[in-house]
């Protein structure tokens, strides 16, 4: 899988409608996963019992400035032709 998410301190305030999907992480914890309810994309999630951030879609956003990642999480798991910025931190899985 390959998503390209920004993350977002507290604090940060949702609204409208959202459908819900959760999933356990490698690690063990759950994570809730909003989904728009009409087209299906994926909005935004965060950790069950951790509401300090929240991971939005970085497609969510119509900004085609939006800024390039710091970081990649889950090399291991890149496809080979997902091309990322030079100099950028990258973990082989989850470093917390």
């Amino acid at each position: 899988m390959f998503a390209a998410l920004a993350a977002f301190a507290m604090p940060y305030t949702v609204s409208g409608a959202a459908a819900e999907f959760v999933r356990t992480g490698d690690q063990g914890a759950k994570f809730c996963f909003r989904f728009c309810p009409i087209c299906g994309s994926n909005v935004f999630h965060t950790e069950v019992g951790n509401d300090n951030y929240v991971m939005v879609a970085v497609g969510a956003f119509a900004d085609p400035s939006f800024p390039a990642p710091q970081d990649s999480v889950y090399e291991c798991r890149r496809h080979p032709w997902v091309q990322l910025p030079a100099g950028i931190t990258r973990y082989d899985k989850d470093p917390m």
